[in-house]
């Protein structure tokens, strides 16, 4: 097939850059152009400053090729609430895919505009529906690593009322300046933020109802506590939750579930951030304490919770292998 042209709106933050990087040596897909207001006219090396050397690109404030139908896909990595103000602010051809990285369209509510139905896109959840989907809400970073950790029970129908604890690295919070995420503020220091309220959790939730059994209980309580941590990438969530089932038991039920997983694993070892930095993986690893099961699970925010996630939606949604462009090397050291 000839390569997918793509179309990069937001293209100087966080999430941006990391498509960026994946996407230009991916080997399937071109980069057609890439929209910042802001950096109009600049080199992208002058932004992404590692990439000099890697790409001659330039950004762009033309969004011309999006009316005529110049490219095949446009990733939305623009802040929450803005991805809705985009499509409706412009004229994108129908025929030009959209992957949207912001939380505008991931609730079934709000999933529709215009002509455009988003599709939730947590691989390992909506796989065959991603597959003929033509627009795509990519999951939010907390909520996919979550999710990965809780999808199994809620099919068993053994899923109680979950206690979560989650630390996440300073890209988390965007490439705006914060008064939280400063360097100084940052080094050797955590808090918790947005206790209870965090605004992935509607989207947990609907995905866990999905899979729990017929005469199962639906809205189940998710208690979820998130910290900022003193580093820059990555997650890692502890959830704990009453199950009687053995740990064996347990095990088996994780690794039929992810057994197709292309970037999902189970670990019978504790795990560690390391092993899944700058990578599209999560891993997941159980613990069991009497009648206390605590699920352990790991993801890159940048990658499985972000950009990453987002081209494994795009190879799914052009029939590509879902890995391609995607098998990176982990930041062990």
């Amino acid at each position: 097939m000839e390569k997918i042209r793509i179309g990069i709106i937001g293209g100087a933050g966080y999430t941006g850059g990391e498509l960026i990087r994946l996407l230009i040596r991916h080997p399937k897909a071109v980069i057609s152009f890439i929209h910042s207001r802001s950096n109009a006219g600049k080199p992208v090396s002058s932004v992404h400053t590692d990439l000099l050397g890697d790409t001659a690109l330039f950004f762009t404030n033309d969004l011309s090729l999006l009316e005529k139908g110049g490219v095949d896909v446009v990733f939305l990595c623009l802040g929450h609430g803005e991805s809705a103000k985009f499509i409706t602010e412009n004229n994108i051809n129908d025929q030009v895919s959209i992957i949207d990285l912001a939380n505008d369209f991931r609730l079934e509510g709000k999933s529709v505009i215009g002509k455009r139905d988003f599709i939730y896109g947590l691989p390992e959840l909506n796989r065959k529906a991603i597959l003929s989907a033509k627009n795509i809400a990519n999951p939010g970073c907390f909520a996919t690593t979550i999710q990965l950790g809780l999808l199994p029970l809620a099919k068993a129908g053994l899923l109680d009322e979950v206690y979560s604890t989650g630390i996440t690295g300073s890209t988390g919070a965007g490439q705006s300046l914060t008064a939280t995420s400063q360097f100084s503020w940052r080094a050797n220091n955590i808090q918790a933020y947005k206790t209870l309220t965090h605004q992935h959790l509607a989207e947990i939730v609907q995905s866990l109802n999905k899979l729990i059994p017929a005469g199962g209980k639906k809205n189940q309580e998710l208690n979820f506590v998130p910290w900022r941590g003193d580093f820059t990438r990555g997650i890692f969530i502890s959830s704990t939750v009453h199950c009687d089932a053995g740990y064996d038991e347990l095990l088996a039920l994780y690794k039929e579930f992810y057994e197709d997983a292309a970037f999902t694993f189970v670990s019978e070892q504790q795990i560690f951030l390391k092993q899944v930095l700058n990578t599209n993986k999560c891993i997941v690893q159980l613990e069991k304490i009497g009648s206390k099961l605590v699920v352990h699970s790991i993801a890159d925010n940048l990658l499985k919770g972000a950009s990453g996630q987002a081209v494994q939606n795009m190879n799914l949604m052009f029939g590509l292998g879902e890995t391609t462009g995607l098998q990176l090397k982990a930041g062990f050291f």
